[in-house]
């Protein structure tokens, strides 16, 4: 069951913060970081670097999560995941020891405008619950509390050095390009920004619900 706690969705943007009766935070603000690989697809040559806010706050039954992009390349698409795995250490810089994303959930499209400018709002489960299985699959219980954006056409990361002939699955054709902006892991818990209560449990951290 979600925790009790009411907020208003206009208080993201009039700043206004309340105490919760929990450990678990009211809401979370992070930045999401742009893969260096593709940064000069992603935006505009000469022009300040594309920047990504994402604001979350917790509902009753589910959550409200807010993602504002400025710079971007304009009218570019994207397609929003919440993700298991990030290929980025919390200093934004490639993980040499990434395997792959992990379960990845698809949210929402995202259209830039002719500004470069983006934003879109969805409304599901995702602070500190967030999580899929398929028991078919053997797949366990598995949290995806990383949020990131993929090129909606992989013709959009071409000169970058992406493969249009190779594309990867994330879009509702599974014909998309690489991932443009993803959120980073916690420096010490190592878990996405979308826990907000972890516990250490052993040698590593979980998330408490």
């Amino acid at each position: 069951m979600r925790n009790l706690l009411v907020i208003a969705f206009a208080a993201i943007t009039l700043g206004v913060a309340a105490t919760p009766s929990f450990a678990q935070k009211p809401e979370i603000v992070f930045n999401l970081a742009v893969q260096p690989k593709f940064a000069a697809c992603l935006g505009v040559p000469g022009k300040p670097r594309p920047y990504a806010q994402v604001i979350v706050q917790r509902g009753e039954l589910n959550d409200v999560l807010l993602l504002r992009a400025t710079n971007l390349k304009p009218n570019l698409g994207f397609d929003l995941f919440t993700i298991e795995n990030t290929n980025l250490l919390p200093d934004g810089t490639p993980d040499p020891n990434f395997k792959n994303f992990g379960l990845a959930w698809y949210q929402t499209d995202v259209q830039a405008d002719s500004d470069g400018n983006a934003e879109v709002a969805i409304k599901t489960i995702l602070l500190d619950q967030i999580f899929g299985f398929d028991p078919a699959a053997s797949l366990e219980p598995t949290h995806t509390f990383h949020v990131g954006f993929w090129f909606n056409k992989p013709e959009d990361a071409a000169a970058c050095g992406f493969n249009p002939a190779a594309p990867t699955p994330f879009n509702g054709e599974q014909n998309a390009g690489p991932n443009a902006m993803i959120s980073v892991p916690n420096d010490t818990t190592r878990l996405g920004p979308l826990c907000t209560n972890p516990k250490k449990e052993g040698d590593k951290f979980v998330c408490v619900e």
